[in-house]
């Protein structure tokens, strides 16, 4: 069990809150591997054997109410709280979103690690708008032999973020920050699995089969 006793003393010196996961397959196997490329999952759309999602409590939180704050998590979608473990939360829903519908051929280990997770402060989502700035590190990995199956990678799921008028609309219509958040990484997540490196760079302005462009009001 000397590889369990790594693991616990690994995931203990990250500090992490937030391990979501279905019984992985894991045990007795080496985390990495040499020679590593995405030609072994690059050819296949990828199902999920399980999958866990990291946020580490070194990860710096920021309250303040400035157009932008300084720090690794900004999140107002819920009440005052624990931060790390919310957003923690929004990841888990979108890759169980993305767990339930993945049918690809190869099965994978999906790792998530958050990097960084930005929304809006109250002052910026009532006023100017901006940006959903979300990234993290997917790893994934052989459910049999937990060796990667490719080099990790940094996804950045930036999401254009209703500001005034705009923002009330959205709230009205059910369309919350957590709402789009959640479904725009579940989009993000799904189409990196499908084809590594595909999704799309820069920022999205919609959420695919979420919204409308008559749904919402005009921007103030």
């Amino acid at each position: 069990m000397a590889y369990l006793r790594t693991l616990v003393a690994l995931c203990a010196g990250l500090g992490l809150t937030a391990c979501a996961s279905i019984e992985t397959a894991t045990r007795n196997a080496p985390l990495e591997a040499p020679g590593l490329s995405a030609a072994a999952v690059e050819d296949r759309a990828v199902s999920v054997a399980s999958y866990q999602v990291k946020v580490s409590r070194e990860l710096r939180v920021s309250e303040a109410n400035s157009y932008y704050p300084f720090g690794d998590i900004v999140w107002r979608g819920d009440p005052i709280g624990d931060r790390h473990a919310q957003v923690a939360a929004i990841l888990d829903a979108a890759m169980a979103g993305v767990a339930e519908k993945a049918d690809g051929s190869r099965a994978a280990v999906v790792e998530i690690e958050l990097q960084r997770f930005h929304a809006l402060t109250e002052k910026t989502r009532y006023t100017i708008g901006g940006v959903h700035s979300v990234k993290f590190t997917l790893t994934l990995r052989d459910p049999e032999t937990g060796a990667p199956l490719m080099e990790p990678r940094t996804v950045k799921a930036d999401l254009k973020a209703y500001g005034g008028s705009k923002a009330l609309a959205a709230e009205r219509d059910g369309l919350t920050q957590k709402v789009r958040i959640t479904r725009h990484l579940e989009n993000v997540i799904r189409q990196e699995l499908v084809a590594p490196g595909s999704a799309p760079r820069g920022v999205t302005d919609r959420v695919a089969g979420l919204e409308t462009g008559d749904q919402i009001g005009d921007e103030i």
